[in-house]
């Protein structure tokens, strides 16, 4: 008989993790969902085929319980929980800097408490996601989030104290990206290139750039040199980039992510 799973938080994450659930197999039926927004949770259980549950009565009936709330509502959600939370429960959290003892200390005894780091291409089933081990995570606790993380997206297991550096690289990366994207758009426009193509020439530019990442088999340093010619138009560009020390630039910014999600614990 399948796990009955409930989600707390059904926004656009807990959203595409309930798809995630239902693509890798997990029968509609056994699983559970609530939100804040009630109107938000009921339209997705019918989209879904999914049962609209309290957060008291996830508690008490799901075997594993995904958490998918902001980090200043983390503290207040578990404590809701902790008085009908079934001794056998796992706690899955998909919380940003919040670490698997403080969850522990809060649901108490020996309950399995996962933590997941994922990011927002998981929506599109593009997603990379890291989880790390409590206590009492078995290979069995570990398989069955690994599966179905894996239907909408790539998955690592790393050691907890990874997590905020996690946060930095893929939790946060997709914005980086996003940024960048936007700039090169902008100087486009900037050389006359109106924003419509600009905006066509860098995407597929980038979408292009990714695949040759994932299918060609050779790493980013040597795909950058490929593609530039000594004294060429790409040598010009990255010496610029050289010039403003791009990478220093990359460095201090995933640091100060890895640092706010240490401060969020």
């Amino acid at each position: 008989m399948s796990k009955c799973v409930g989600i707390i938080g059904v926004g656009n994450m807990g959203e595409a993790l309930l798809a995630g659930l239902i693509q890798a197999g997990h029968p509609a039926g056994q699983i559970c969902i609530t939100d804040k927004r009630e109107e938000h949770a009921a339209d997705l259980a019918k989209k879904y085929g999914v049962t609209l549950q309290t957060l008291s009565g996830i508690a008490a009936e799901c075997e594993v319980i995904l958490v998918v709330v902001k980090p200043t509502d983390l503290v207040t959600t578990l404590e809701a929980m902790k008085p009908t939370l079934g001794p056998r429960a796992s706690i899955v959290s998909f919380v940003a800097g919040k670490t698997i003892s403080g969850i522990e200390s809060i649901v108490g005894g020996d309950h399995c408490v996962i933590r997941v780091m994922p990011n927002t291409p998981t929506l599109i089933g593009k997603g990379m996601s890291a989880i790390s081990p409590g206590t009492h995570a078995n290979n069995d606790d570990l398989a069955f989030v690994t599966s179905f993380l894996g239907a909408s997206g790539k998955v690592v297991e790393v050691e907890e104290d990874l997590q905020d550096a996690v946060t930095a690289t893929s939790g946060s990366g997709p914005a980086y990206f996003f940024a960048f994207v936007e700039a090169m758009i902008s100087g486009a426009v900037a050389l006359g290139i109106s924003h419509d193509v600009a905006t066509e020439l860098t995407v597929q530019t980038i979408i292009g750039a990714a695949g040759m990442l994932e299918l060609s088999g050779k790493d980013a340093k040597t795909l950058r040199e490929n593609v530039t010619s000594p004294n060429g138009t790409t040598a010009a560009a990255l010496a610029t980039l050289g010039d403003f020390n791009l990478e220093n630039i990359v460095h201090q910014a995933m640091a100060a992510a890895a640092k706010r999600s240490a401060e969020l614990a």
